[in-house]
């Protein structure tokens, strides 16, 4: 993949943009590659180029990536000024429940529609997803689509008010919980052991929740990427983007490591045969 500058605005011109109409919602989606479906879900405040990046990581692994717009402006460096302004009409927008425990936001079933619209598209046994930050629980809340086989939380921050609470309400937390043993399938969850929005304390409510099949890593806060955008110098000062802005791209980092690890772990539900990526056994 060649490498584009991560502190300018990244033009995603190597993606189609759709404008994909679901239950008559219509959101534009960024879609590259080929081969079996991944939702890549932006983190605040949109789709940075480092987000841009980790999609392409996952197109140059063997996958159709489709990356919708949720919020912000797509290719755009986080500004601490922009950025901010995202984050409070987001906070208050009716799609997404930033501040509630216990209530999936309704974003998720338009989620949920597209996945089934790109595994219909891409075929294979399913899809994956992937959220990151304010969309982390997302692909927990995707479970109850059948075609979603390989779910990774990112730093899950929703509630944002509420440090041990979870998003999802407990009936779809015992659904996905029930499936997830149905199925024999797994959820991938990372964060930074210092970050102060996705703390301990949720990461064992998801544990408590979901059993054995919620399988957690916490990554030392000094492999963190010290030189993010303004908005992160801003907003988000410690260590939390673990694939996106607090990622070091460098052989042997734990941040380049855990996107390996995703890497393997889609190939291995969505049955890649040979992913661009060398890819050991997935625990």
């Amino acid at each position: 993949m060649p490498q584009r500058p991560m502190n300018q605005d990244d033009p995603l011109d190597d993606f189609e943009p759709r404008d994909i109409t679901l239950d008559g919602v219509s959101k534009r989606v960024h879609v590259a590659g080929r081969g079996p479906g991944v939702i890549v879900m932006t983190e605040m405040p949109g789709i940075s180029p480092q987000v841009a990046r980790f999609a392409r990581w996952v197109r140059d692994a063997g996958f159709t990536v489709w990356m919708p717009s949720l919020f912000g402006r797509d290719g755009a460096v986080p500004q601490a000024g922009e950025g901010g302004a995202v984050f409070k009409r987001v906070c208050v927008s009716a799609e997404f429940r930033a501040f509630a425990a216990d209530r999936a936001s309704p974003v998720t079933q338009w989620l949920r529609a597209l996945a089934r619209f790109a595994h219909g598209e891409c075929g294979g046994p399913g899809v994956g997803a992937i959220g990151m930050c304010f969309s982390g629980n997302f692909a927990l809340s995707m479970m109850l689509e059948p075609t979603v086989l390989a779910p990774v939380l990112s730093q899950p921050s929703l509630p944002l008010d509420q440090p041990a609470a979870l998003e999802s309400p407990p009936d779809e937390l015992a659904a996905v919980r029930a499936r997830l043993e149905r199925d024999d399938l797994t959820v991938l969850a990372y964060r930074f052991e210092g970050d102060r929005i996705c703390t301990a304390q949720r990461f064992a409510a998801y544990s408590e929740a979901l059993g054995p099949r919620f399988v957690a890593r916490v990554l030392p806060d000094d492999a963190a990427n010290p030189d993010t955008a303004p908005f992160f110098r801003q907003f988000v000062d410690f260590p939390h983007s673990v694939v996106t802005a607090h990622l070091v791209d460098e052989a042997g980092q734990p941040t380049l490591a855990a996107r390996d690890e995703i890497l393997r772990f889609f190939a291995q539900r969505l049955a890649v045969a040979r992913p661009a990526l060398p890819l050991p056994a997935c625990p």
